[in-house]
């Protein structure tokens, strides 16, 4: 690295550590744990707001069984925020592989013990964070019962957050629109959270089972319109089975639009953060195999602004972000255009 651009990399990271702004990250699955361990080297006042609709997995056990919130998304959230060095990480992502719990992670159950002995759900995250000592904050979106329903470009109707991709690449036909079950209310701190953040960022992740889910609880897209924050949506980097299969970036932008509900009051966002570097070929051999390709941009749509960049992180068979390049692309365009109104 060039003494110039160490410099300049070192004062972007100094300065936004010492105004230390208030980020809200949005997801579910594994895009929003990924991208959190990037966001919390720049600020400790990070909340990440999850949704609760999973009920496949040991999440979805636990979730009929007990009845409980499913604590499975929450649970890799934690762990993006908590000390990389920590014993507990291993514990914690520990997966019973025989007996009666085979299937079940340690983690997931320790959430649900911590449910049992708490006010709350959100009780019981909050004292798991604290075990776990995290940077930041973990909200649930609602502590109400969320229960996705989709339709179905060929007109059938899936209950069920892991039902509903599998009915649609099954049917071979794609996801026409998402909702919820019964109506269901922002918890009060993720509305708080909101209203005072200084960055809001939407994504990446599972287009209509972990992102738009967002915007169908109460509250929370009128919040996000209403925040002077900056606001950013991450795009996915492959297309989804069952999700987004021949999608560009700019049909995901599309279909968040097409969910929202107020349509009077301007874009969710302000940026659209997308990849345009490379997918090595065994990578893409590797992909081509579920059916899945890269995400092209597409048309540039307006009146957002696009943050362009090599994105792609290759590792394990998997395809995922830069945490770190993703963060500081985010808080560069921050202080950017906080120059600008100061």
């Amino acid at each position: 690295m060039e003494i110039k651009e160490y410099i300049r990399e070192f004062t972007i990271k100094d300065i936004v550590r010492v105004r230390n702004p208030k980020v809200v990250a949005f997801g579910g699955g594994t895009g929003l744990s990924v991208i959190l361990r990037g966001l919390k080297k720049y600020t400790n006042r990070l909340t990440a707001i999850v949704t609760v609709g999973d009920d496949g997995g040991s999440s979805g056990k636990l979730r009929e069984d007990l009845g409980i919130l499913p604590p499975g998304d929450i649970r890799n959230c934690i762990l993006a925020l908590a000390d990389d060095e920590n014993v507990m990480q291993a514990l914690f992502n520990y997966r019973f592989d025989k007996g009666r719990l085979e299937g079940h992670n340690f983690g997931n159950l320790f959430l649900a013990a911590m449910t049992g002995i708490s006010a709350d759900f959100y009780d019981a995250i909050r004292r798991t964070s604290d075990v776990l000592q995290i940077t930041g904050t973990v909200l649930p979106v609602t502590l109400d019962d969320m229960t996705l329903v989709g339709e179905l470009a060929n007109g059938e109707i899936i209950e069920g957050e892991s039902k509903i991709p599998k009915a649609a690449k099954a049917a071979h036909t794609h996801i026409k629109r998402i909702s919820l079950k019964t109506p269901a209310a922002a918890l009060p701190e993720t509305l708080d959270a909101i209203k005072s953040a200084d960055i809001i960022i939407m994504g990446p992740g599972s287009l209509y089972t972990s992102v738009i889910p967002h915007l169908l609880i109460d509250g929370i897209e009128e919040t996000i319109k209403s925040s002077t924050a900056q606001k950013f949506y991450v795009g996915n980097i492959m297309m989804q089975p069952g999700e987004t299969i021949g999608y560009t970036q700019a049909d995901h932008i599309r279909a968040l639009e097409a969910h929202q509900q107020i349509k009077n009051k301007g874009p969710l966002f302000d940026n659209v953060v997308v990849n345009d570097g490379a997918l090595s070929s065994e990578m893409l051999k590797q992909y081509a195999k579920i059916g899945s390709k890269p995400v092209k941009i597409g048309q540039e749509l307006l009146p957002y602004r696009y943050i362009k960049d090599n994105f792609v992180v290759q590792k394990d068979k998997h395809v995922r972000h830069d945490a770190d390049l993703l963060a500081k692309r985010i808080f560069e365009v921050y202080m950017g255009d906080r120059k600008k109104t100061v």
